[in-house]
């Protein structure tokens, strides 16, 4: 990675290239609000939710805002730093007097002490509390309750790619982390960074400790095997998705398509279209360009050709979704057509494509690594009135009435 080092630490090779706070850092713009007040207690303002600060934050390529729920973490943080009285500072430093003694971490205590963190030292003491808890609480159900996913929310508001891999990673720790959200966004970190080796490795940290694979796994691994591109990844790309499906894993659609771009990239075309075949709706935009990568690759031009022609739609109103493809697709289109019988057609197809405004600058690989929206939240259903407001009786229809 250009201007970035690797350190190695505890068997994992992580990114250490300087970069700015990601992930919704606006908590700390929008309100600077976590102030040590013995008077006001740690909030002096109340939190201005939805501000502009707050919309803004880094680019995730693979996980949706269901998964990292920053948000929804962040909102938590506040509420649980508006009914805290009393410094953080001091509640920092009685945590720390704690540790020193090697006394009991409660789970209450960690849970409001990782709820108060803003920095990059706070999250020091955090960690040394973690290691005090599990080594307390190893072998003690936690209940539904999970640290794990909380810790790595904190990493990923902070940016602190190291500090989360090599938290996960430790052996140590081994049954702290035992759910598959703590390792996805971990892995998503590493990805956003182009730390793909160390990504690589919590997810084959990942499978040694037995944690499940989900969907999310499956996807952030092929990427991650994608962006590598070395036949080691290709073969651990391969190893993963053949598990996957022995297991009767649910393996998603993205995680198809990165695999069989792999595949092409790796010259192996048969496990591309493979890879591809088991894609169930290909009707979406990243489907249908590497449909025509793969067809171009191996020269059924004519193929080709036949899709972008049906794609096609001149003089359609700017509100209807039509089929874009990508100027780099087409492209290799061109070029595998070279002096071929069908140069004519893909010249001529590829310049209607262009008139309808259906040819777009955007790369395959942009198209791979797309952020997925996520669902949509729904309000709640208003439930029917049945009282009075003001005379608490009964609501009575005026057309029964009468």
């Amino acid at each position: 990675m250009g201007g970035g080092k690797e350190n190695t630490h505890q068997g994992i090779r992580i990114c250490s290239a300087d970069f700015n706070n990601m992930a919704l850092r606006g908590l700390n713009i929008c309100v600077r609000l976590m102030r040590d007040s013995p008077r006001k207690g740690i909030l002096q303002s109340s939190p201005r939710v939805g501000c502009l600060g707050c919309q803004i934050g880094a680019k995730r390529h693979l996980l949706s805002e269901d998964v990292v729920k920053l948000q929804d973490f962040q909102q938590r943080k506040l509420a649980v730093a508006h009914q805290v009285s009393g410094a953080k500072s001091d509640y920092f430093e009685n945590v720390s007097q704690k540790l020193q003694k090697n006394e009991l971490i409660l789970k209450d205590e960690l849970k409001l002490l990782l709820h108060l963190c803003q920095s990059a030292d706070d999250m020091v003491t955090a960690k040394s509390a973690i290691y005090r808890y599990h080594e307390e609480n190893r072998n003690v159900s936690f209940g539904d309750f999970k640290f794990g996913p909380l810790f790595m929310r904190l990493c990923y508001e902070l940016g602190l790619e190291d500090m989360a891999a090599t938290t996960v990673t430790d052996k140590t720790l081994k049954g702290f982390f035992s759910d598959s959200t703590s390792f996805n966004i971990a892995i998503d970190m590493l990805f956003m960074k182009e730390c793909y080796d160390g990504a690589l490795e919590v997810v084959a940290e990942m499978r040694k400790q037995g944690v499940t694979f989900n969907k999310d796994t499956h996807t952030l691994a092929c990427a991650t095997c994608y962006k590598l591109n070395t036949p080691k990844s290709y073969r651990v790309c391969m190893v993963l998705l053949e598990e996957g499906q022995l297991k009767g894993h649910m393996i998603p659609r993205h995680a198809y398509c990165f695999a069989a771009a792999l595949a092409i990239k790796q010259n192996d075309l048969e496990k591309a279209k493979k890879f591809y075949s088991q894609i169930m709706n290909t009707e979406s935009k990243l489907c249908m360009n590497l449909n025509v990568w793969i067809l171009a690759m191996e020269g059924s031009i004519r193929d080709a050709v036949a899709i972008l022609n049906t794609s096609i739609l001149p003089n359609t109103p700017t509100f209807v979704k039509r089929p874009e493809f990508s100027q780099e697709v087409l492209e290799e289109l061109q070029r595998q057509s070279v002096d071929g019988t069908w140069a004519v057609q893909v010249e001529r197809v590829v310049a209607r494509l262009q008139k309808a405004g259906q040819v777009t600058v955007q790369s395959l690989d942009a198209m791979l690594c797309h952020t997925p929206k996520g669902k949509r939240r729904t309000m709640p259903m208003l439930e029917e009135r049945k009282t009075s407001r003001r005379t608490l009786r009964p609501l009575r229809s005026t057309l029964l009435s009468e």
